[in-house]
């Protein structure tokens, strides 16, 4: 099974997996699902829909991955999933994570728009280009799997890479958006085939001259724990997490660690964070999608709570830091976006953390907390201390 002789294969179903590539771009469409036993379907807008008749036959979708693979296929099945950027055409290219289940073999193919959009194409907070201008610190972005992190990411690089003369590397895995060096020197490592592991790349980065490290997602503590050195001795580390909010986050990095590291680890979390980003996609009313933010941005309140393990408290701290610091919650987020007539009240009320706050908002009984209350009379520019 591990054994492809190449010149053997016909790339019929490579060809008929393009087809439904092509079809899905013409219709807008985010990520291609391909499952052995089972039809082709497409999420357009946010939702799957049926693209084919015809189901995938168990050997088809081997043959699949044989085509796919090629001299890839031993490393598959030995490790059970492989991760790989597919080319399709000038346009288009396509992240691919292909595995086995049980009834075969799956795949999901990700649109990676070749041209990185800009932060107007985007609608970007104008906070986050803050966050491009440090010098040193942590910021991360957060959210679900196809939330958009990689897209923001690309975008907040993007945006040093013209209006600046720094050094990025980037670890990634794989890599999706390509950066040409315009201001900066960007080198892009891919994990698997320019470096072992995240780990191993970070730390040898260290070594390496950056300005800046782009670390594509913190997946244990020793990358943590290198990511929080970085970002200590003055280097400006941007990151992901499979994390729903900074509360969760800022809890999810500490629980990496064991109980007795935990009060360090936490103390050198408060004094590097500059900025958690935590996104959900919503449907437009013109049938598009819109990324949600929720954003938290350093105050010496923010660092405090941190500091003193009062986690809870950090979601009224981001609330009522917004006219000063330009924090905001998800609820304030998706009240804009339905206050703009871009989001439906549905879809806003769907996607609220507190479903019940937003409705008596929407209905006027309720101004919200994003007053100024509790707010520290700080600087506003003591928010990014560390640049």
């Amino acid at each position: 099974m591990n054994d492809i002789d190449i010149q053997k294969l016909t790339f019929e179903q490579l060809k008929k997996i393009r087809a439904y590539l092509k079809k899905m771009i013409e219709n807008g469409g985010s990520d291609l699902h391909v499952k052995a036993n089972s039809v082709i379907r497409a999420r357009i807008d946010g939702r799957l829909m049926q693209f084919s008749g015809e189901v995938l036959s168990k050997e088809d979708a081997l043959t699949l991955a044989k085509e796919l693979l090629r001299g890839r296929f031993s490393e598959f099945v030995e490790n059970k999933e492989v991760d790989l950027v597919y080319p399709f055409d000038e346009k288009n290219r396509f992240r691919v994570n292909i595995f086995f289940q049980i009834d075969g073999v799956s795949a999901v193919f990700r649109v990676i728009p070749i041209a990185i959009p800009s932060f107007e194409d985007l609608n970007l907070p104008e906070v986050l280009r803050k966050f491009t201008q440090l010098e040193r610190g942590l910021v991360l972005v957060t959210g679900v799997t196809g939330s958009g992190k990689s897209t923001t990411l690309a975008t907040m690089v993007n945006e040093i890479n013209l209006t600046k003369k720094k050094h990025i590397i980037t670890i990634e895995d794989p890599v999706e958006f390509i950066h040409k060096d315009k201001g900066c020197i960007i080198n892009q490592r891919s994990v698997g085939q320019d470096t072992l592991s995240f780990k191993n790349a970070l730390r040898a980065a260290l070594r390496e001259d950056p300005d800046i490290i782009l670390v594509g997602e913190m997946r244990d503590a020793e990358t943590i724990n290198l990511a929080l050195h970085a970002a200590d001795t003055g280097h400006l580390v941007f990151s992901t997490l499979h994390t729903i909010d900074a509360k969760e986050t800022i809890n999810r990095i500490i629980a990496q660690f064991p109980t007795g590291e935990q009060p360090r680890v936490r103390s050198s979390l408060a004094g590097v964070v500059q900025g958690i980003i935590s996104q959900r996609l919503i449907p437009t009313i013109d049938k598009k999608r819109r990324a949600a933010m929720e954003i938290l941005v350093r105050t010496p309140r923010v660092e405090k709570l941190i500091m003193e393990n009062r986690d809870f408290e950090i979601h009224d701290a981001i609330e009522a830091g917004r006219e000063h610091y330009k924090s905001q919650t998800f609820d304030q987020s998706i009240y804009d976006l339905y206050e703009a007539k871009i989001i439906s009240k549905e879809d806003a009320l769907n996607n609220a953390t507190s479903r019940a706050d937003l409705k008596l908002r929407m209905s006027g009984l309720s101004g919200g907390s994003s007053s100024t209350a509790s707010v520290e009379q700080t600087d506003t520019e003591d928010i990014f201390s560390l640049k």
